[in-house]
């Protein structure tokens, strides 16, 4: 299996498949769609207990609940993968890319203890405008006028949210922002791996994170009520089953195609910080998260025109001028 991985994510605090341009699954779907909608309203419920969590449990801690169930995915997509999935031409690309998931996750996981859910949610989905602004310095993508509008958009719909110097500011803020920036260090460094090792992806950036949280558990492991441990217990479930939606859809649907329905978690996140947080958005907040929303969809979408492109064996030049027209 061969090709160039196609940007496919929940958000930093998720870990989607890598999907290739050159296999390409059947068209998204309603049935597809709402596995992912489903997936990503799993992800924010996870969110909530992992909010919970935070308030008597070490957030490493946390983070390494997580990683017992991302572990235990990739194990059972390792076992339906075959050898693959333990194949890894390319360990020191694949080592980095783990670390960069868990600083990640930690990351995100330290804003959700300072910060109301949506907002922390909505922070870390600039994600994709990361992404592509890494594919430009980096890579050397080219990106047509639209989607640097996309990017502006993106960029100020944070300052909106975040509020820099202003008397709501807060340092916390930086927490899923910098999650963001790992997210989309994670995403660039999946594009350097490149086709070849995608099946081990998964199992890698679980391995590094959880030997690394177990190698300094003694650091920060604290005892769990039995609240905290059923509160824990939900929170893995809710994220692996929502993995297995996510893993489950991509491989029936275009992923370039459902990527931008992973927008619906902010959705998700405001919905259930109001009902469990008592939180509310001011004018302010809800431009912000807007505008970061309407970005980070364009930017999927054009992603996903340029991945169809390039499947029909267009030249990346040739693509990317036809996708700006």
């Amino acid at each position: 299996m061969s090709g160039r991985p196609v940007a496919a994510w929940p958000g930093p605090d998720g870990e989607a498949p890598p999907v290739l341009v050159g296999v390409t699954p059947a068209a998204a779907s309603g049935l597809t769609i709402l596995m992912v909608v489903g997936a990503v309203g799993l992800f924010a419920l996870a969110d909530v207990f992992a909010k919970l969590l935070t308030h008597d449990t070490p957030p490493a801690q946390v983070v390494w609940v997580r990683y017992v169930a991302m572990l235990v995915l990739g194990l059972v997509v390792a076992a339906d993968r075959g050898r693959a999935a333990w194949r890894v031409r390319r360990p020191l690309l694949q080592g980095l890319r783990g670390l960069a998931v868990l600083a990640s996750g930690g990351l995100f996981i330290l804003g959700l203890g300072h910060l109301p859910l949506p907002e922390a949610t909505a922070v870390s989905f600039v994600t994709p405008t990361f992404a592509t602004l890494m594919a430009i310095l980096l890579l050397r993508e080219a990106v047509a006028r639209r989607r640097w509008t996309a990017l502006l958009v993106g960029l100020v719909g944070i300052l909106i949210l975040l509020r820099p110097g202003g008397a709501l500011f807060s340092p916390a803020a930086l927490f899923p922002l910098g999650s963001a920036f790992f997210g989309a260090t994670a995403i660039i460094l999946t594009r350097r791996i490149g086709g070849d090792d995608a099946p081990a992806t998964l199992l890698c950036s679980a391995l590094v994170g959880f030997v690394l949280l177990s190698a300094t558990a003694p650091l920060w492991f604290a005892p769990m009520a039995p609240v905290a441990l059923a509160a824990a217990a939900a929170m893995g479930l809710c994220y692996a089953v929502g993995q297995l939606l996510l893993i489950a859809a991509y491989g029936r649907g275009e992923a370039s195609l459902l990527a931008p329905f992973s927008y619906a978690q902010v959705i998700f996140a405001a919905l259930l910080g109001g009902l469990v947080f008592g939180w509310t958005p001011d004018g302010p907040a809800a431009l912000g998260m807007g505008l970061v929303a309407a970005s980070g969809v364009y930017i999927l979408h054009r992603e996903g025109v340029l991945a169809r492109l390039r499947f029909k064996g267009m030249s990346v030049r040739r693509a990317r001028r036809r996708a700006a027209q």
